[in-house]
This record gives C-alpha cells, sequence and structure tokens, in this order.
C-alpha cells in the first residue's frame, strides 16, 4: 500500500513544488517592489518605498488568502478552482489601490508609483481573463518581474525568463494549469509591465 500523498505523488512534484513555492506571487512583488524602490532613489529610502508599497500589494494580500485557505473559503492559498477567486483578486486589488493611494499622497519616487500601477493593470487584464479562463497568476506576475526589470535595469534581465520558464513548468507538473494558461498569464504580464511602467516611470 502506497504512503504517498496524492497531491505529492510524483517524485518529480518536488521540484516544481519547491519552484512555486519560492517564486510564488507574493514573494516576487515584494521582492520586485523592493528592488525598484532601491534603484529608484540608490538608498535605504527608497527600500523603504518599495517596502511599503510591498506589505500592500503582496504582504497584506497573501495574508487575507491564507487566511481565508485555513477558514476553508478556497482550496489553498494558490486558489486552485477558478470560482474561488474572485475574492481573492478583489481583496488584492483594494489593497493594491489602498497602496497606491497612500503612495500617492506621501510622494512616493515615480518608479514605485509606477510599477504599482503595473501592477493594478496586470491583476485586472488577470480578472478579466479569470471570468472563462483559469490564467496563472504564477506566470504573470514573473514575467512582469523579468519585464520591469529589463526596463529599469537593462536587457540583460532578460536571462530571468528562465524562471518564467521554471514557473510555468512547475505549474504544468503540478497539473495546477495547462502550459497555454501559463504562457497566456506570461504574456499578459509582460504586456502589463512593459506598456505601464515604461510609460509611467
Amino acid at each position: 500500500m502506497s504512503t504517498t500523498s496524492p497531491t505529492a505523488s510524483p517524485t518529480e512534484s518536488r521540484p516544481a513544488r519547491l519552484i512555486t513555492e519560492i517564486l510564488a506571487p507574493a514573494n516576487l512583488v515584494v521582492g520586485i517592489l523592493l528592488v525598484i524602490g532601491w534603484h529608484s532613489t540608490s538608498s535605504l529610502a527608497g527600500a523603504g518605498w518599495g517596502l511599503l508599497a510591498g506589505l500592500f500589494c503582496g504582504g497584506l494580500p497573501i495574508t487575507g488568502i491564507i487566511i481565508g485557505a485555513r477558514r476553508g473559503l478556497w482550496t489553498d492559498k494558490h486558489i486552485k478552482v477558478r470560482s474561488q477567486r474572485w475574492i481573492p483578486l478583489g481583496g488584492t486589488l483594494a489593497s493594491v489601490l489602498l497602496g497606491i493611494a497612500l503612495l500617492a499622497i506621501l510622494d512616493a519616487p515615480q518608479d514605485v508609483i509606477a510599477l504599482v500601477l503595473a501592477m493594478i493593470a496586470g491583476l485586472l487584464l488577470t480578472m478579466l481573463v479569470t471570468i472563462w479562463w483559469k490564467v496563472s497568476v504564477h506566470t504573470a506576475v514573473a514575467s512582469g518581474v523579468v519585464s520591469v526589470l529589463a526596463v529599469a535595469l537593462g536587457p540583460w534581465a532578460i536571462f530571468g525568463y528562465i524562471g518564467v520558464i521554471a514557473v510555468g513548468w512547475s505549474r504544468v507538473s503540478l497539473r495546477d494549469h495547462t502550459t497555454a494558461q501559463t504562457v497566456v498569464g506570461a504574456f499578459l504580464g509582460a504586456a502589463a509591465a512593459i506598456s505601464v511602467f515604461a510609460a509611467l516611470r
């Protein structure tokens, strides 16, 4: 009799699970905000702006999602069921909007504001597609992060798309998404990041 759990039974799912958890959207959102915040002022003050934005764009949303998962409101923190995504996505949007309002009032660096606006655009695109399809938020965020780095720091950052491919592979390997859903997610994330961040920074 096998003692392996159904959700982690395949051996190959272990690295996939690790990639999915380490490169989860909330982690990437906070990370890119810290990088762009620092880059905007080349000082700890800029990192502080990034941390403040990260609280509203990553910290508060993932905390609410984890609490909801523990209460059984949705499957888990990755919200595998498309119909369960509306409340977490709406809550995330509300938190990000509150964050951008606070950043604007406090006169945060333009790059940080532009990045948060790009995140809002990406989130709205994701919500729109979610009406009929379970697009991958993981690849959308990962691709958006790499695109922002390429715009802000230089074209060498496109090598980060190796990580985006790894994220897409992990989501398909874990059977949370199809290949098409990860590819479309990556496209949406890049489109929002490049168009909005590049235009407003």
